[in-house]
């Protein structure tokens, strides 16, 4: 004899709503696993750690991110510092927006002092770009002449430092590289770090073509990414006020440290701190977890599509039984 013989109406009542509560749950208890994408932890953001890509300013290498890179690592962050060419606004920017390219995930993107200004080029229109973060640097707005932003406000003590070196092009034309005056590097560039050390740079710095101070900005990525600034009180290269104003002007999460204008040699701990800031942040909120694909998604649509079943098949099952009992009274 069938089941459904023996199984009086009032059993199959709540057979079916036990059938449609137990699926429920079931999906119920797989959807935080699959908004989590597996990893086991809640209130943090899914998926793989940013690429920290931190660009150099002028008379300046890559090695000058040297400690920041250390202790990023040490954190678990991958990191690239390439080499900022130093040649143009227009040429840097869009050399780095290259580098960007061949980046797979997410990315925070830091720059130092003219590298604020390339960044904020090099990185419209780039997607996988969450955060900026400007050490110390220029950020200009769309339009805007480096040099023009540079003299907003006083206190930079750089052009007096400066040295012009003439040099030739492959065509035959000329252009102008500048050079800081090795017995004034320390005062206006790195006051707050060793005597010793700054020797050292002067003689091994990276001269900037004169040309890129009087390059026009073609975008003002910080408008559309969020962005975290470090202002260096001491620094004597860009005027602190010009950092604040910027900053504000573009909404960015500041802190400012007592150092010179190579904060990230000089206070590591703070940058790296400010850069893990961005990388931790938000910037969007999170998906619903059936927008996401993969395997984990799919079983949750599955488990959803059963229990959606099976709430209708209970829903069915109470209407069927109620229809033989008659009325309820």
């Amino acid at each position: 004899m069938p089941a459904s013989c023996v199984l009086g109406p009032r059993s199959r009542v709540r057979r079916g709503y036990a059938l449609a509560a137990a699926l429920t749950s079931l999906a119920s208890v797989a959807a935080p696993a699959a908004a989590d994408g597996g990893s086991g932890r809640t209130g943090g953001p899914a998926g793989p750690r940013p690429t920290v890509v931190a660009v150099h300013g002028a008379f300046a290498d890559a090695s000058s991110w040297n400690a920041v890179v250390e202790r990023l690592q040490r954190a678990g962050y991958p990191v690239v510092a390439p080499a900022n060419p130093l040649r143009g606004l227009a040429q840097d920017s869009t050399y780095i927006s290259s580098v960007l390219k061949s980046i797979q995930g997410p990315i925070v993107l830091v720059g130092h002092s003219y590298g604020g200004a390339v960044i904020s080029s090099a990185a419209n229109g780039n997607r996988q770009v969450k955060a900026l973060v400007f050490i110390d640097a220029l950020m200009p707005d769309k339009g805007e002449v480096l040099s023009e932003l540079a003299a907003k406000f006083r206190g930079s003590e750089l052009s007096s430092a400066l040295k012009s070196v003439p040099f030739r092009n492959a065509d035959g034309t000329m252009g102008a590289d500048l050079y800081l005056q090795p017995d004034k590097l320390r005062r206006v560039f790195a006051a707050d770090l060793p005597a010793a050390m700054t020797q050292q740079m002067a003689v091994s710095q990276r001269p900037i073509a004169a040309s890129a101070f009087a390059g026009r900005a073609a975008a003002a990525a910080w408008r559309a990414i969020p962005s975290w600034a470090l202002v260096g009180t001491k620094d004597k290269a860009i005027a602190p006020d010009v950092e604040r104003f910027e900053a504000k002007r573009a909404g960015s999460h500041t802190i400012e440290v007592s150092s010179s204008h190579v904060a990230m040699i000089s206070h590591p701990d703070a940058v790296t701190d400010l850069i893990l800031a961005a990388a931790a942040a938000k910037s969007a909120p999170a998906k619903p977890a059936l927008a996401a694909t993969g395997s984990k998604s799919l079983v949750l649509m599955e488990l959803g599509t059963v229990a959606g079943a099976a709430v209708l098949a209970g829903a069915g099952l109470v209407k069927s039984a109620r229809r033989r009992r008659g009325p309820a009274r």
